[in-house]
């Protein structure tokens, strides 16, 4: 399927739906009336295209707790919220906090501190597991990730990263150059020099396709290059991936700690997308008892509302004050700063984290159930409030069911449910965690009627 209609070349549809398909326009022709259209065509008008994005879907008019509303007065469960909604969309509590901000301090320009950003940065130097316990904020999760492959390089004196294939780090050219994802890497070249990549872990597939490794084989691979190339800066990984729901086991995580150790090299976790509660914990590592040199965290940071990001790094990282590793207009925005001020402290007040657990347990419960009734699901996984259910033709071969996933994710959206299919076959469900138990049970009721249509099909 080409993302773009004068291009023949195939694209690997991992990171989500593309623009164009059957489905997508099937649905568009079905659902969408004409003020809708004019405004997609005017947006088609105005905005590059590019994959993934424009053109546009659909549009909307508003949001809400955990649900998006559309132009035409439709409402979705969103369960996909590009990952930024842990504390749903519009909260009091941040929008009151953006709006105190903005009457008092709206913008810091760089030369000066102000209280709320020292605030931010205390409490999550307080919250985060281990020494990392120094802060610099971006506009961006990708932002924050170039922040920690230069410090790596200024800390360690190397400019080599250790990567998986297949993995997500965001779409900025030194982002897509450690990452794995083709459709970010194809005809962009060359990219930075010195990013190495391993095949990722695999548990679900390893044994079946004979082609990927175990999660402790490929951590071999890992210890095998930095033995063999002997200066490599970082290894940089989702302690959790995100899209696909996938983690090695805790044993996994141990040995590449201590395979950074023994190479010198530091172990950088992205938690843009599942930090702050996703996974049941407020850092995702905190479930392997592992701690990175450094961290990343962003989206669900501003609460849904403002674009915020972070890097935490242990104390004694703190060696590049001759170098400029963020430099960004917005690095201590105040208005950003409140915003994620307050949604860490939803989070904690509404008891979130457990929340998170909770959610998670009835989604696996219920998916499980329907898994009983529909063969097409092979696999159900889940890390708190992270839920992965993975379509096969087959439970044996674990062939992929790319076709049926699309044909759910339209009968979702049909019925009112929005996620993400990730990896061509994995539905990835990541609600609110403020979802009620009345939205959870609606969801399930949903994804079980796009199931078995799907499955007839």
């Amino acid at each position: 399927m080409s993302d773009n209609p004068t291009d023949d070349k195939p694209v690997e549809r991992t990171e989500g739906d593309v623009n164009l398909s059957d489905e997508r326009r099937q649905w568009q022709d079905a659902h969408l009336d004409d003020a809708t259209r004019a405004l997609l065509d005017e947006d088609a008008r105005y905005f590059l295209h590019q994959s993934l994005s424009t053109p546009c879907l659909n549009a909307l008019s508003g949001a809400e707790g955990a649900e998006l509303i559309d132009t035409q007065g439709r409402r979705y469960l969103d369960f996909h919220g590009n990952s930024a909604h842990q504390v749903g969309y519009g909260h009091p509590a941040v929008i009151e906090a953006v709006i105190e901000q903005l009457r008092t301090l709206p913008f810091s320009p760089r030369r000066y501190t102000n209280r709320v950003a020292v605030d931010l940065a205390r409490k999550l130097a307080e919250l985060s597991p281990g020494r990392l316990n120094k802060v610099l904020f971006a506009p961006g999760g990708t932002s924050a990730i170039g922040m920690a492959l230069k410090l790596a390089r200024v800390a360690t004196g190397r400019f080599k990263t250790v990567s998986w294939w297949d993995s997500f780090h965001g779409a900025s050219l030194d982002a897509i150059s450690i990452g794995g994802e083709a459709l970010f890497r194809r005809g962009v070249g060359p990219l930075l020099p010195g990013a190495i990549h391993v095949p990722p872990p695999s548990s679900y597939r390893s044994s079946v396709t004979g082609n990927a490794p175990s999660p402790m084989e490929s951590a071999e691979y890992v210890d095998y290059v930095m033995r063999h190339e002997g200066d490599v800066a970082a290894f940089i990984a989702e302690p959790i991936r995100c899209t696909t729901v996938e983690a090695p086991p805790v044993e996994y995580w141990r040995r590449i700690r201590e395979i950074c150790d023994e190479h010198g090299a530091l172990l950088i976790f992205d938690e843009i997308p599942i930090g702050l509660g996703r996974t049941g914990y407020m850092f995702a590592c905190e479930r392997f008892g592992v701690t990175p040199d450094i961290l990343c965290l962003g989206k669900g940071l501003g609460g849904g509302v403002f674009p915020m990001a972070a890097m935490l790094a242990r104390e004694d990282l703190d060696v590049a004050g001759h170098a400029a590793l963020g430099h960004y207009t917005h690095e201590k925005s105040p208005v950003g700063a409140a915003a994620a001020l307050a949604t860490i402290h939803v989070i904690e007040r509404e008891g979130l984290l457990a929340r998170s657990m909770e959610l998670g347990d009835r989604l696996t419960t219920g998916l499980r159930e329907i898994s009983n009734d529909i063969s097409l699901i092979g696999d159900v996984r889940a890390f708190g409030a992270l839920v992965g259910v993975e379509l096969v033709t087959d439970r044996t071969t674990k062939d992929p069911a790319s076709a049926a996933a699309e044909k759910v994710l339209y009968e979702c959206l049909s019925r009112g449910l929005s996620f993400k299919v990730s990896g061509g076959n994995v539905l990835t469900l990541a609600p609110p965690l403020t979802l009620t138990g009345e939205e959870l049970e609606r969801s399930l009721g949903i994804l079980r009627a796009a199931l078995e249509a799907a499955a007839e099909q």
